[in-house]
């Protein structure tokens, strides 16, 4: 017997359980508040957690990485070292999403700045309204509250 056809058998038979007994039968133990196993998986989570680790790296228009990035060199960098390949600007990232409502937005997802027709800032949201960024020249890689209400949503496919 498969510890997957073995798993149900015990629960039918001990009944209702617990999520830590549950856990625990699977074979997985999480901390509290840390991350699901699923989304931690999710490419989009990866590049958000990989955005937050260049917390505090400078600013330099047309950089992307691994030390300085403009705001479109850092989710370039971010999703590459995660797993997928952006376009290099802003406005062809954008365009390379699948577009979302801001009430389908979760984390990870990339949060586009516009004027008109025209996306001139992105960064990768972290929930809460916030998103990582590299804002402008001066600044550093930081977490901050969305500014906006002139933003679009997408998703990395």
């Amino acid at each position: 017997m498969t510890a997957q056809t073995h798993v149900p058998s015990l629960l039918s038979r001990a009944g209702a359980v617990s999520a830590l007994t549950l856990a625990t039968v699977a074979g997985t133990m999480l901390a509290p508040g840390a991350a699901s196993e699923a989304e931690a998986a999710t490419l989009s989570f990866r590049a958000l957690k990989i955005a937050e680790s260049k917390k505090g790296s400078p600013y330099q228009w047309g950089a992307t990485g691994p030390h300085r990035f403009d705001c479109s060199g850092l989710t370039l960098y971010s999703f590459k070292k995660a797993g997928k390949k952006l376009a290099r600007t802003a406005q062809a990232q954008y365009n390379q999403t699948r577009h979302i409502s801001p009430s389908s937005r979760r984390k990870g997802d990339l949060v586009f700045f516009h004027s008109g027709r025209y996306v001139y800032h992105v960064g990768i949201y972290a929930g809460k309204g916030r998103i990582w960024h590299s804002p402008k020249t001066g600044s550093l890689v930081r977490l901050e509250k969305i500014w906006s209400r002139n933003v679009l949503y997408g998703r990395v496919k």
